[in-house]
């Protein structure tokens, strides 16, 4: 099969949304399929680098959004190149400047788009304008309108399928959560990140990673330290990651005077994420954003138990104590800190983890997404069959 991705957002940037693309990419093309990348241009990736079956265009940066980037042309371009590709199917990943293009290209080829719903937009409004100019209202009819002429719609978790459900969504709805790449997180890294930090290897360590960004409550965790360093006076809080957010967060630890037990690492290179997953005690995140997860799932796979925000996606991730727990209140977080931290063997045994790992894997990840994509094709073909039949 010929596959299409179209997304703003890309390796080598960092984000959930990126990882997942480039997780479904790589397992789609170890089963044997073609997939093709068209995105937006990286100021970080040098003029002249080859880049195979990846089609960037020409973008700039996205208001309120300086670090992710927009496309600003491509129509054409982009028609030309799935048709030379053979594109069987469109899978959008985004509802702007790609997403866009994409739809577009499925139309002109006459191929059927299903799209990916990654975020949800109501939690994020406070970014534009600070809220005063945008409502849930106007997400609503924007989702709606966006998805009203595709062939299907991927909902990385129950979460976003409710969402989508709510808003009046029509289209078929398939919920597949977002895969982990589990022999690259499991890979024997040789960057000894302690070190690197200056981490004793007998201080606790508490890992969030994630960008750094209000909605993220980074700061929910910076506030449980003081109690935390009663009981553990040791103890470590790795903040891996950046975004707008980080001067806020430094100022906070530097008032609370925790600048010997918090250490803001900076952004972390794709291949290096299962090296910080695996030298931490504990991850933890206080967000109440997530839609799939994705964090959580990498933190498994690398053997690390989890201490989460309590969602509809975490009860299918959860459900054994050693895997982690979840929280509803900053009381409850803290105690579950405490919980695991004091515990002696501070990795999940890996015989608990097989079975849920196969649930998770990126394989199984792109076998679902594919039978989507057969059935969605199938169902394109019977509808462009009914209508020549009329």
């Amino acid at each position: 099969m010929n596959i299409g991705l179209f997304t703003d957002t890309y390796y080598p940037q960092i984000s959930g949304v990126a990882t997942s693309i480039k997780t479904l990419k790589d397992a789609l093309e170890r089963q044997g399929h073609n997939v093709f990348i068209f995105t937006t241009t990286d100021p970080h990736i040098k003029k002249g680098t080859v880049e195979p079956n990846i089609f960037r265009f020409s973008s700039i940066p996205f208001v309120s959004f300086t670090d992710r980037r927009i496309a600003f042309r491509g129509f054409f371009e982009a028609v030309k190149v799935a048709k030379e590709v053979h594109l069987d199917i469109v899978h959008t990943q985004t509802e702007f400047a790609l997403g866009m293009i994409g739809k577009y290209v499925a139309h002109q080829l006459k191929i059927p788009a299903i799209h990916t719903y990654h975020t949800m937009y109501e939690d994020y409004l406070h970014y534009v304008l600070n809220g005063h100019l945008l409502r849930p209202y106007h997400v609503k009819q924007f989702t709606k309108g966006y998805l009203k002429n595709m062939d299907g719609v991927i909902a990385p978790s129950k979460r976003v399928n409710n969402l989508l459900k709510r808003y009046g969504v029509e289209i078929p709805i398939k919920v597949i959560p977002t895969g982990v790449d589990i022999e690259a997180m499991n890979a024997d890294g040789e960057h000894n990140v302690r070190q690197d930090l200056n981490v004793t290897d007998d201080a606790p360590v508490i890992l969030t990673l994630s960008r750094v960004a209000a909605e993220k409550k980074i700061d929910h965790i910076i506030a449980a330290m003081p109690e935390i360093i009663e009981h553990f006076p040791n103890v470590k809080l790795v903040i891996a990651g950046d975004g707008p957010d980080v001067k806020v967060l430094k100022d906070q630890v530097e008032r609370l005077t925790l600048e010997d037990y918090v250490i803001f690492s900076g952004n972390v290179e794709h291949e290096d994420v299962g090296n910080y997953y695996r030298m931490a005690d504990l991850f933890v995140s206080a967000s109440d954003t997530e839609t799939q997860g994705l964090t959580y799932i990498e933190a498994l796979a690398a053997g690390t138990p989890s201490v989460v925000y309590d969602t509809d996606y975490t009860e299918n991730v959860f459900d054994n104590e050693e895997f982690g727990k979840v929280f509803k209140d900053q009381q409850e977080m803290l105690d579950e800190i405490l919980f695991y931290l004091a515990k002696d063997n501070k990795k999940i045994p890996r015989i608990d983890l097989e079975t849920k790992l196969k649930q998770l894997s990126a394989d199984h990840f792109a076998t679902e997404v594919c039978k989507f994509y057969q059935y969605t094709i199938d169902n394109y073909q019977d509808k462009q069959e009914e209508e020549i039949n009329d």
